[in-house]
């Protein structure tokens, strides 16, 4: 019968060095070698029950980073919560300090720039850039419409606020970068609550077509009715993104009920699709006529 991996519990949910490991004790270099521990890079394991994502890949390249660097990046912005903004087969991404030399080996992006107060630490090794600083580092980066997409994440995630970014941008002297940040800064509202919803809000306010108010609460009689996506208050009309049909019946029925109550609250709403973002003609087009109406 097969004699079951040793798994010491001071190892179990934890990433380590395998040298570190070995001359403390706790693994034979065959133990090491066992179904227990996944090998993440060289000489970095993890305990083999941790799912694989881009967390853990991060939480192997803080070990063997220089001292001084720290996670940054989308790398930064999983730590602080944005778990789909990196996959596993996703670089590392980490700020190194002008003049360090370090070659990481595959899997790892590296850039350098000074660090200062603007990293955060959990425990001796992981390392990674605050708040602020994460959001200013990636709104620098010109993706256009995807980096107001991106910050409103960051808003809305509460990762970070708003003014706290426009701030920091506002201080940045001239660099690359630093003009790309203060229009991204300047696009972002933070009220989105999906990507699509960012999309079609920059749509709307390029489109020459009056400006809407992002997520506006409708009342009637003093009392809540809803909160809808895009509003034209004065023309009670309202603009909603329905990325997703709803098969569970009481959501359904939450959603019809919802309608309902515009509706009884002399509300129209013109719904704009995941399909229909593919031809923003048609998406302007249908809201036009609606605001004509």
């Amino acid at each position: 019968m097969p004699v079951p991996p040793r798994r010491p519990p001071q190892l179990r949910g934890r990433v380590f060095r395998g040298t570190w490991a070995m001359a403390a004790g706790v693994l034979s270099e065959d133990q090491l070698r066992s179904q227990a521990w996944r090998r993440l890079r060289r000489d970095v394991y993890a305990d083999a029950e941790l799912p694989v994502d881009h967390r853990l890949i991060a939480r192997g390249v803080s070990l063997v980073m220089p001292g001084a660097a720290a996670l940054g990046g989308r790398t930064a912005a999983v730590l602080w919560g944005l778990d789909d903004l990196a996959s596993p087969a996703d670089p590392v991404e980490v700020v190194v300090a002008p003049g360090t030399r370090w070659t990481p080996g595959p899997g790892v992006r590296v850039r350098s720039a000074p660090l200062t107060g603007d990293v955060v630490r959990d425990g001796p090794w992981l390392r990674w850039t605050d708040r602020v600083r994460t959001a200013v580092d990636l709104v620098r980066r010109d993706d256009g419409d995807e980096s107001v997409v991106l910050l409103d994440r960051l808003v809305a995630a509460r990762v970070v606020q708003l003014d706290e970014v426009r701030t920091a941008v506002a201080g940045l002297p001239r660099c690359r970068g630093s003009a790309a940040a203060r229009r991204t800064a300047g696009l972002a509202d933070g009220l989105a609550e999906s990507p699509p919803e960012t999309r079609l809000r920059l749509l709307l306010h390029r489109s020459g077509l009056p400006l809407p108010v992002a997520q506006f609460e409708v009342r009637a009689g003093g009392q809540f009715v809803a909160r809808v996506d895009f509003a034209w208050p004065e023309r009670r009309l309202a603009v909603e993104y329905d990325g997703a049909w709803h098969g569970d019946p009481q959501q359904f029925a939450r959603d019809r009920g919802r309608l309902n109550r515009l509706a009884a609250a002399g509300w129209r709403v013109h719904f704009v699709t995941r399909e229909d973002m593919r031809r923003p003609e048609i998406v302007l087009a249908g809201v036009a006529a609606a605001l004509e109406r």
